[in-house]
């Protein structure tokens, strides 16, 4: 009997709500193939810039973009997602127990449950094809006829 109440009693320490366990903020790493890259990143409060690789720290609930650019190189844009973690999720369930609605409601607004997607973001930038060369016109010299007589 022991256990069992020792067992619950580890439950309810434990658990909680998301935004206590987990916080409202993550970090999000960027690496980009060549290093060196500008990531500007989209969603935060204040727009951000970083060289990568680099870590930028967001709130959960962001919608955010990392857009990356590099002379040389094909600029790409990678929109991220939000799902709920598994660590998010338990939390977020850990209201049943302690937070009830209003530890649901705190965790819904804050987005503490969510993880952003694709994290870390690895990106591998694609060399500019190069323009075309300009071609010459081709001129071809013939030999004068001669008239037969």
């Amino acid at each position: 009997m022991r256990s069992w109440g020792g067992a619950a009693l580890a439950a309810l320490l434990l658990s909680g709500c998301a935004s206590v366990t987990r916080g409202t903020t993550e970090n999000i790493s960027i690496a980009s193939t060549p290093s060196g890259a500008k990531a500007d990143v989209s969603g935060t409060e204040a727009p951000f810039s970083c060289v990568t690789p680099c870590v930028v720290e967001v709130n959960r609930n962001a919608d955010i973009t990392v857009s990356l650019s590099k002379e040389g190189y094909e600029p790409q844009i990678i929109p991220l997602t939000r799902e709920i973690s598994g660590s998010g999720g338990a939390g977020f369930a850990g209201n049943l127990l302690l937070g009830g609605v209003v530890g649901m409601g705190v965790d819904a607004a804050t987005g503490a449950a969510m993880d952003h997607k694709p994290n870390p973001v690895v990106v591998t930038l694609q060399p500019v094809a190069p323009a075309p060369a300009a071609v010459a016109p081709v001129v071809r010299h013939r030999k004068p006829r001669v008239p037969v007589s």
